[in-house]
């Protein structure tokens, strides 16, 4: 099993979101500047976000995209459930005809069940909350939106 592009951008501009924008909105264009992926695709990866609850979006100049859930609410198994659908390490993992010829008779599926079930475990546990204070942790500096700076 390999993800795609879609989870890891996703996941990037995720993290971007909740660690530069906090509660505001974040417009792609810069959010596709700090992580160097491109607007466009960046697009089709929030429709996906969109649909699973995960984005919303306000028009306009104030708008753009803001988290629909805190930081700490948001897992790294619902970007890549949101991105990539089911997530499977192997075919043969569902135990049925389908999926594996031997069916039942498959010893080495509750390997990959395990597997499977270790992995969802851990993506589950780590949040974009955990990202942000790791991106602190290594001194990675916020930058901030002028949309919403007033100078007196």
């Amino acid at each position: 099993m390999k993800l795609s592009t879609k989870s890891r951008y996703g996941l990037r501009a995720l993290f971007d979101m909740a660690y530069n924008a906090g509660n505001l909105p974040a417009q792609i264009k810069d959010i596709s500047r700090r992580q160097e992926i491109s607007p466009r695709y960046l697009e089709q990866i929030f429709q996906d976000l969109k649909s699973a609850g995960l984005l919303k979006s306000k028009r306009g100049p104030q708008g753009g995209y803001t988290l629909t859930r805190k930081p700490n609410e948001i897992s790294v198994l619902d970007v890549v459930l949101a991105t990539e659908g089911k997530l499977s390490l192997v075919d043969c993992e569902r135990g049925d005809e389908a999926g594996c010829s031997f069916g039942s008779r498959c010893v080495t599926q509750v390997v990959w069940q395990e597997a499977g079930k270790r992995l969802n475990e851990y993506l589950s546990s780590v949040t974009l909350d955990d990202l942000c204070k790791e991106a602190k942790e290594r001194g990675l500096e916020k930058e901030l939106d002028h949309r919403f700076m007033y100078f007196i």
